[in-house]
């Protein structure tokens, strides 16, 4: 509480001590005094307090649930609080999980084009740009070795795509389960057949020919050099895949679409081989048979893809069963 005083008023006069005319005569000396009346005044106190009268009144806030029976951010009420151990190596597990991500993440953008990039410079490049000649050298060993080695150069490329392809699959956090999954009894018996009849088909081949079935008759090395090629890289296909449905690799779906890619290429080079060669016609026809064979399994893997795709795409809305249980 404050209080102003005002001080009592006194008495004011003005005095005018000359007065001069112009006129030097009539120079007479006076005094005039104004005096003013005293005005009696009142001692008058004004009281102030914290809050004007003109202000609003404080507003005053209320929670619905106060469970903290009055008291607002209870706590600790030192300035800078110490972390626990349990919240700091919560804290460096999390930011050592994100490293990882982001370093996976790194690693594996490259694999995306890389994989691709290897499998056609394996496998495409050399069997469509380079020439015959430099491949086949004639009906002997050399020609045959020439030959399963650009197989094999394909095969390691192959492999590579595979192994890439696998790696992206996988989870991107050491803590995640891994991605399993496991093809269908159905899938892998047809699998196998198919399989079986492209070995069965040059087998019958060399068989009719052996015991003149079909004439005229083909010999041993011109056989190795059309279907040695093919035979090898089927049996090692075969391997990939078995491999593949062992370990569950999510990559069993596209193995077969690359090996049998390749496959129709190396039976069209067969073709141009056959004729270098002087083969029987019946040896073309039953290449172009197996042409037409591969060609149609091709077709079907590229829908089972599809197929795949769906039939996952429903596990997950049903959520009712896994896709390890698929």
């Amino acid at each position: 509480m404050a209080s102003v005083v005002r001080p009592p008023s006194t008495m004011s006069s003005m005095v005018l001590s000359r007065i001069q005319s112009t006129n030097h005569k009539n120079c007479k000396p006076a005094s005039y005094r104004f005096t003013f009346p005293r005005v009696a005044t009142r001692h008058r106190a004004i009281c102030c307090t914290d809050v004007t009268p003109w202000d609003p009144p404080p507003v005053t806030y209320a929670l619905k649930d106060d469970t903290t029976k009055g008291e607002f951010l209870t706590g600790s009420t030192a300035l800078f609080e110490t972390l626990s151990s349990d919240q700091t190596e919560s804290a460096e597990v999390l930011t050592t999980d994100t490293r990882q991500v982001m370093k996976l993440g790194y690693i594996r953008w490259p694999m995306w084009l890389m994989g691709p990039l290897v499998l056609l410079a394996t496998g495409m490049v050399p069997t469509l740009w380079l020439p015959i000649s430099s491949i086949f050298l004639g009906p002997n060993i050399g020609s045959l070795l020439s030959l399963t080695g650009l197989d094999c150069i394909f095969n390691l490329g192959a492999s590579l795509f595979l192994l890439m392809a696998d790696a992206c699959s996988r989870p991107n956090t050491v803590d995640q389960d891994p991605c399993l999954s496991q093809p269908p009894l159905g899938y892998r018996f047809w699998n196998m057949v198919a399989t079986l009849s492209g070995f069965i088909l040059p087998f019958i081949m060399l068989f009719g020919s052996q015991k003149g079935l079909f004439a005229p008759q083909l010999p041993a090395i011109s056989f190795a050099i059309l279907l040695g090629p093919y035979l090898l890289l089927l049996a090692v296909q075969m391997l990939t895949e078995m491999l593949m449905w062992h370990w569950e690799s999510p990559v069993w779906l596209v193995a077969p679409v690359v090996y049998e890619t390749y496959r129709v290429l190396q039976l069209m080079r067969g073709l141009k081989l056959g004729v270098e060669l002087g083969a029987p016609a019946w040896t073309v026809h039953m290449m172009r048979g197996l042409v037409c064979w591969w060609v149609l399994v091709l077709g079907v893997q590229v829908m089972r893809v599809a197929w795949y795709v769906g039939f996952t795409a429903q596990l997950h809305q049903n959520g009712s069963v896994t896709a390890s249980e698929a």
